[in-house]
């Protein structure tokens, strides 16, 4: 997403956000180190504790995204924008580096011997896995899983302009109250989790339940409220309700709830208990951005690399699986390893996803976005004034009425609602 978009701030100070743009990386990283290290340290001797603590932080990464995303689409909002393009918008975002991947999978998936089937790719090419409860969709042997997550991106985005004209309706006075009623929505999430049908527990043992886990991590509707809390922090931040804490203070909160995290049991440990101490980073952050302050993450290279963090993320797993250096054999299972050697693996399996993660964002990610992210202008947009136009020609012989300023492919006389309505 376009974190550095500019937006006019509190007081009508025109902004960026590019610590923004810079801690989406920090998330993307978090996240790639949690697979790397989890299944690195899974296979090391000894394998002491590490392997646990990294794969729970890696929660806090898909939260930061979930929380953001809210954030930023309401940062940017534009009066005159519609759905139709802001829906355009979204899906160019996301879905060529997605099906980029998820071809390549498939290769990689038939060279190594795996089976291909329609219950592990078909819902993966609408990105609509999320919505099944079954592990083999989601998380089936050598498939890209790190894509189940766009499944509720989508979701967020096919929702936010229903949503968006609803939070603005809050008054100012109770918007912290509506952020904390979510946030107690969130921690009511893994409750809920328990009424759910018995079954099988998860492979890496405990009493949570496939179903348990599938309903608090990956299903779509329950991650939305995380969506919404970024939203509402946004609304905060833009209406003057920001309480001025600041970003170290904020970013103390949310180690402080990761650290409880990782002491709580089974389904509780994957609930976003982050999520609130998570909007607090983000609205900080943005924040210290319209004032001008240094944050340590709006620099040329983080912004750079918070640019290639969505390739980051989706090319990621591939090279756990089918890199030189595989934590996971696709054929055999588990690898083991010693200690130092899970070090070295860990560092070069990053270095590896960082260059095809460039690649990826070079070569198909920026130029999907040039090229689809708004319509062509039409003739009428394009014609030299005093040129009649087929179709569109005024009596006067200038060319029809101009197009909105949204999209110039849009003509005056079509109406279509906008994205705040």
């Amino acid at each position: 997403m376009p974190a550095a978009a500019p937006h006019d701030a509190p007081g009508g100070v025109r902004s960026t956000l590019p610590s923004l743009t810079g801690l989406r990386f920090v998330a993307a990283f978090v996240v790639l180190v949690s697979h790397t290290g989890y299944l690195f340290f899974m296979g090391a001797d000894p394998a002491d504790d590490y392997s646990d603590y990294l794969f729970v932080i890696g929660s806090l990464g898909l939260t930061f995204f979930f929380v953001l995303s809210g954030f930023i689409l309401t940062w940017v909002a534009r009066e005159d924008d519609t759905r139709r393009l802001f829906w355009r918008r979204r899906l160019v975002k996301i879905f060529p580096n997605h099906l980029v991947t998820l071809a390549a999978t498939v290769i990689l998936m038939t060279v190594t011997g795996l089976a291909v089937t329609v219950e592990n790719t078909l819902p993966s090419v609408f990105l609509l896995q999320s919505f099944f409860p079954m592990q083999d969709v989601i998380q089936g042997h050598g498939i890209n899983s790190p894509s189940w997550s766009l499944t509720c991106e989508l979701l967020f985005y096919l929702c936010f302009p229903l949503l968006l004209p609803l939070v603005r309706r809050i008054r100012d006075s109770r918007l912290w109250l509506w952020t904390g009623g979510f946030t107690l929505a969130v921690l009511a999430v893994p409750f809920v989790a328990q009424v759910l049908p018995d079954q099988p527990v998860m492979w890496w043992g405990g009493d949570m339940s496939w179903w348990e886990y599938w309903f608090v991590y990956h299903f779509p509707v329950t991650r939305m409220l995380e969506f919404v809390i970024g939203i509402l922090m946004a609304q905060i931040v833009l209406r003057g309700r920001w309480i001025g804490l600041k970003l170290p203070w904020a970013a103390l909160l949310a180690v402080a709830a990761y650290g409880v995290t990782t002491q709580l049991p089974d389904v509780f440990a994957w609930m976003s208990l982050s999520a609130l101490p998570l909007a607090l980073v983000i609205a900080a952050a943005a924040t210290a951005d319209v004032r001008g302050e240094r944050t340590g993450f709006g620099g040329r290279t983080m912004v750079w690399l918070g640019e290639i963090s969505f390739a980051l993320y989706i090319v990621h797993y591939l090279v756990l699986y089918y890199g030189p250096v595989r934590a996971v054999d696709p054929t055999h299972g588990m690898e083991t390893w010693s200690f130092a050697e899970a070090l070295g693996d860990i560092a070069l399996t990053i270095g590896i996803s960082l260059v095809l993660a460039w690649l990826l964002y070079t070569f198909v990610e920026r130029p999907a976005m040039r090229r689809w992210s708004r319509p062509s202008p039409s003739p009428a947009a394009t014609a030299p004034p005093g040129t009649a136009t087929t179709g569109t020609a005024s009596t006067t012989g200038t060319s029809a009425a101009p197009a909105t300023a949204v999209g110039a492919s849009e003509p005056a006389p079509r109406k279509e609602p906008t994205l705040l309505q």
